[in-house]
């Protein structure tokens, strides 16, 4: 097998074979603890705990997209109108809760708060899981392409690591052809 430097963070692999793009910069090398892991399991599940009584709807895919939804452009509307409504009563209909309206506003700001420092942490660790799942993966396929490699040379063990990790490997199956 023959390594090229394509630019400092990107090397080709070159094999009789097959060609393959590695990636040289390694953009991760930490680990979590056993104890780290625990720790954060346990605020997750005290976070649950703490929002319980607010967290009991399931709404399904349906139930989505015929809502009216609130972001924070719409937060700062309802905002006003409420303010309106709770002073100028005569322009309000009788129908209309002022009392649950202003109750289901706070709770909406006060969860949009919560979501946002949420979805900040979910997106940093997707990125960090995504990222070490890349090099990890890479690290594997080119050893399995060297294993299978090695398997074509006949060298000694190098069949039975590919034939088990060929079973592992994730790959799609190919359409036949249609014949019209």
């Amino acid at each position: 097998m023959n390594f090229s430097m394509l630019n400092k963070n990107v090397i080709l692999v070159f094999h009789p074979t097959l060609f393959y793009i590695m990636s040289k910069k390694n953009q991760i090398s930490a680990a979590i603890t056993t104890a780290q892991s625990t720790a954060v399991l346990e605020s997750i599940s005290s976070i649950n705990e703490s929002l319980k009584h607010v967290l009991t709807i399931n709404l399904t895919g349906d139930d989505r997209l015929g809502m009216l939804k609130m972001g924070d452009k719409t937060l700062a509307f309802v905002q006003k109108a409420l303010e309106y409504a709770s002073q100028h009563e005569s322009l309000r209909p009788s129908f209309l809760d002022l009392p649950e309206a202003k109750k289901d506003y706070e709770l909406a700001a006060g969860l949009q708060v919560i979501k946002q420092g949420l979805g900040a942490l979910l997106r940093a660790v997707e990125d960090s899981q995504m990222i070490a799942g890349s090099e990890a993966y890479d690290a594997a396929l080119i050893f399995y392409n060297s294993v299978k490699g090695a398997a074509r040379s006949n060298i000694a063990g190098a069949q039975a690591i590919e034939n088990d990790l060929k079973q592992r490997f994730p790959r799609r199956k190919r359409e036949k052809p249609s014949g019209d």
